[in-house]
């Protein structure tokens, strides 16, 4: 009975319900597309360094994150391999010899990170074999290395060109040896592309003369959600070793994304403290014209309670009206946009200075979902108080007198 008594009181001046319900209605849209914007952008980039260098999870030894020295590798690599093979909840894992080295082209030289790999087993770990914009993803010679556009442009380097990489061995002489380029590659990090080239484990065997050293353990999860999980088994499993997340790994990724979160709530509680005054201005309008109405109505029995819920849903009828329908379009927008992407390639530059993606995917999780709806049903209550308290202490002789 007051639901559709609050309908059709809304309605009975249409052009100022219509104002406030289209506002709530594109703000509210333009809320949750900025939000699906934001998020996107940031969970793409997270993803990507995902993909590109950190995995799920790392092992190393207690110091190297620190130090970076070749001698601090993982001697027990046996047993953390057969543990690993047996956990069900990972998918792969790739075995890496990470050295700090110098490389040197005919024209300049730079510092880099040398990363030894297993070329097919890492091509479960990292996308670094889908970044190539030329050459290939390793051959069947000798000594082959690939490296990054931005270190290219820096050596002058291209496909077949020679480079000598110079670093310190297991006995702490300096060791060098000329590696060829086979493969260029571009990921989403200026920074990654300029500071990491990729050689075969076989062939810095070959230039050690021993078995090469292990210094990191990249792995992958079946599911994103069996990450901790996994991680605090590893650690329990292997107390001597550096067991990290990639939230442990790259910790202002993680903690960025938490304040995103809090800011992108916070944004949209702004826009709804904005809609909060039109919808309390209109409801105190609504009530100022029915004062007469509210005293008779009060005067033949209606409880005042009922009048104080009549104001709070007529409230709630306008913002919901606009509020639900924009949340809709939002989510709308971002599904239809999610399945192609945005395309920011004119940005691509300043993007890949700070790890972005050039094709943003907007997504927009369910649980702000649920928080827009908390937000606009404390809104709604908060618009209507100060009408509905006007209302209910209306004493019926007085209003029935008031003339509008």
């Amino acid at each position: 009975m007051l639901i559709k008594l609050a309908w059709k009181n809304i309605w009975r001046n249409k052009k100022r319900s219509l104002i406030i319900i289209l506002s709530a209605l594109f703000g509210i849209w333009g809320g949750v597309f900025t939000n699906g914007i934001f998020i996107g952008m940031w969970e793409t980039t997270i993803e990507a360094a995902i993909n590109r260098e950190y995995s799920h999870i790392q092992i190393h030894h207690p110091n190297f994150r620190d130090e970076k020295l070749i001698h601090q590798y993982i001697s027990n690599i046996k047993d953390v391999e057969n543990v690993l093979l047996a956990n069900q909840n990972i998918q792969n894992f790739s075995l890496r010899t990470i050295i700090e080295g110098m490389i040197s082209s005919p024209t300049s030289v730079s510092g880099v990170k040398i990363v030894a790999i297993e070329p097919d087993r890492e091509k479960n770990i990292t996308s670094i074999h889908q970044k190539l914009i030329d050459g290939i993803y390793f051959g069947n010679k000798e000594n082959e290395i690939l490296v990054g556009k931005k270190l290219a442009e820096k050596l002058k380097l291209k496909v077949n060109s020679k480079v000598v990489l110079s670093f310190q061995g297991l006995d702490n002489n300096l060791v060098a040896s000329a590696f060829r380029v086979v493969g260029i590659f571009k990921t989403e990090s200026k920074i990654f592309d300029e500071t990491q080239v990729f050689v075969r484990q076989v062939d810095l065997k070959n230039i050690l003369g021993q078995s090469v050293p292990i210094h990191e353990i990249a792995i992958r999860v079946k599911s994103s959600e069996l990450i901790d999980t996994t991680t605090n088994l590893l650690k329990a499993k292997f107390p001597n070793l550096k067991i990290e997340s990639w939230k442990e790994l790259a910790p202002e990724l993680s903690l960025t994304s938490g304040f995103l979160y809090l800011e992108l709530n916070i944004f949209m509680g702004i826009i709804l403290f904005a809609l909060l005054f039109g919808i309390s201005n209109t409801m105190m309008m609504s009530v100022f014209e029915r004062i007469r109405e509210f005293g008779v109505l009060i005067a033949i029995g209606m409880k005042r309670v009922r009048l104080f819920l009549l104001i709070i849903i007529e409230s709630m009828i306008l913002l919901f009206s606009g509020g639900l329908l924009g949340t809709f379009f939002g989510f709308l927008t971002i599904q239809l946009l999610a399945k192609n992407g945005i395309d920011l390639s004119i940005f691509e530059e300043g993007m890949a200075a700070y790890g972005m993606a050039a094709i943003l995917y907007p997504q927009l999780p369910f649980h702000m979902y649920l928080s827009l709806f908390a937000m606009m049903l404390v809104t709604a209550l908060i618009a209507a108080i100060s009408p509905a308290i006007k209302a209910v202490r209306l004493k019926p002789a007085e209003a029935i007198r008031t003339y509008i």
